[in-house]
């Protein structure tokens, strides 16, 4: 009978949660429910000396953002509670014994000034010391002291550690879903440790005992826990669970723009763009770290680009909903190679959003602005402004700057445009241009085209010598749609004032 399938999301709280991070939870919820499969969160906090107040809220708060919903987890529970490492600490040491007592891990006393001067020792003979099978036997541990002085050390409180013993001699394999066969040397592996003496177990330990005990079927991380993979089916092997081991696969490597190396938590605000969901205020700093939400990216703008870092859908196709990501997420479209990240791509991704979204969801984004500016506008208008203007934006924070003149007249004029443009008879132009237009009849764009066209013929003008002045007049500068779509929306008379306030101002 085959399993259902069953990922998890385990991050640490150890401060805001990266997009690589996101990344990483937005596959593994592809991947669960295009095989109708379960998401779980699982809080991995077991280094307590890294906790940062507020991480796990953020973690949870960003995710749900993103419109990515849990079957279980830290928020929710479920048949597999608790979710949070440091609620299950009790049941580690259980399996830290079991791997002693079938002599796949031993207890090590060395104090870190003892391991900190070996390290020391061997730097300076430019080598790099590791605790492993070529060193295990020369130090401070239950392999090389009696099972007598082990007790008694135990007794004594002292302080250790459990620490795997890795084989020696054997070529470890790991079938990884994305990179296939991957071999590790053991010899080039150390003794990672387990389990501590302050009842608390390591990342590597606790990560196997609740996948394993949590059903997992595919670990689905970064690449950066490929190293890790050896260790892990070795405690699978160790602990009888090999039969059950998940399948792994580990995923590319979010790049800088340019390419050189990891996008990191440090290059955010530095780069000038987010590296975070949300906006992430530092508990001890007070340092303040953009958000994608709070620059004004949609969600779902912000899902549908980084699915595409990473993994291609074998088709031209780059707009996704949630749905149609689900239905054409497969792993093994997920590329070997770091993708890097590209923030042009990213606001691309959040202007093609705003153009799908229709004129009445616009509006209300954009009321409040309005609101602030004390503008009162028929819903309807604003509705046709945010209509014609989307095109012109990737955020919603650009609309009033392009649209200003829309709901208020310019109060200063563009001096570049008046130099360019603003000739002799310029004032003559503009004064019989409004005095003619009061005999307009219809406002609609085709009168408003024709009415313009006839006014240039009967008066022996070049659309040059009238459409940059009424484009000073009407918005203030050289920006914004066709003349006759700004006519249209302020109508004839706004126009008229706007036309022979800017005759007066000029001159």
């Amino acid at each position: 009978m085959t399993k259902n399938i069953r990922v998890r999301f385990a991050p640490s709280p150890t401060g805001p949660l990266h997009i690589g991070g996101v990344r990483t939870a937005l596959y593994n919820y592809l991947f669960a429910k295009k095989n109708n499969g379960d998401f779980i969160l699982r809080i991995e906090d077991t280094d307590q000396t890294r906790f940062v107040t507020g991480a796990e809220e953020y973690i949870i708060e960003s995710l749900e953002w993103c419109g990515l919903k849990f079957d279980e987890g830290v928020h929710i529970s479920g048949p597999h509670a608790p979710y949070r490492q440091s609620e299950r600490k009790e049941l580690y040491k259980e399996y830290a014994d079991l791997l002693l007592a079938k002599g796949f891990a031993y207890y090590a006393f060395d104090s870190s000034e003892e391991l900190e001067t070996l390290r020391k020792e061997y730097e300076s003979k430019k080598e790099t010391f590791f605790y492993s099978s070529k060193t295990r036997l020369n130090l401070n541990n239950s392999l090389t002291i009696s099972e007598s002085e082990v007790k008694q050390k135990l007794l004594s409180g002292e302080k250790y550690v459990i620490r795997i013993k890795i084989p020696e001699n054997e070529q470890i394999v790991v079938n990884d879903q994305i990179r296939g066969v991957v071999t590790f040397d053991s010899s080039l592996l150390d003794d990672k440790v387990l389990y501590k003496s302050d009842g608390m177990p390591t990342y590597h330990l606790a990560n196997v005992v609740d996948d394993h005990l949590m059903e997992i079927t595919h670990v689905i991380r970064g690449e950066e826990w490929l190293p890790s993979a050896p260790l892990h089916v070795l405690l699978y092997r160790y602990l009888g669970w090999e039969k059950e081991m998940p399948q792994f696969a580990h995923l590319p490597l979010l790049l800088k723009p340019d390419g050189n190396g990891k996008l990191s938590k440090r290059d955010g605000d530095r780069l000038g763009f987010p590296v975070f969901p949300l906006q992430w205020i530092d508990p001890k700093t007070k340092e303040i770290y953009s958000g994608y939400k709070e620059s004004g990216y949609f969600p779902e703008a912000f899902i549908n680009m980084l699915a595409l870092l990473g993994w291609n859908p074998g088709t031209e196709q780059e707009i996704f909903n949630l749905q149609q990501l689900i239905e054409a997420f497969t792993i093994d479209r997920v590329g070997k190679s770091g993708s890097k990240f590209d923030p042009e791509k990213a606001k691309w991704f959040n202007h093609q959003y705003i153009q799908k979204k229709d004129n009445k969801t616009l509006a209300y984004l954009f009321a409040p602005v309005l609101i602030e500016k004390n503008i009162s506008a028929d819903i309807k208008y604003v509705e046709e402004v945010c209509g014609l203007m989307k095109e012109r934006i990737n955020f919603m924070s650009e609309m009033w700057d392009k649209s200003a003149f829309f709901f208020t007249a310019p109060s200063v004029y563009d001096p570049k445009l008046i130099k360019d443009k603003w000739k002799e008879n310029s004032a003559q132009i503009l004064t019989l241009f409004s005095e003619n237009i009061v005999n307009l009849q219809n406002h609609n764009i085709d009168s408003i085209d024709a009415f313009i066209n006839e006014f240039l013929t009967t008066n022996q003008l070049g659309k040059g010598q009238l459409m940059p002045l009424l484009r000073l007049c009407l918005v203030g500068n050289s920006t914004g749609p066709d003349i006759t779509q700004i006519i249209s929306f302020i109508g004839k008379t706004e126009s008229i004032n706007r036309i022979n306030n800017c005759i007066q101002k000029v001159k």
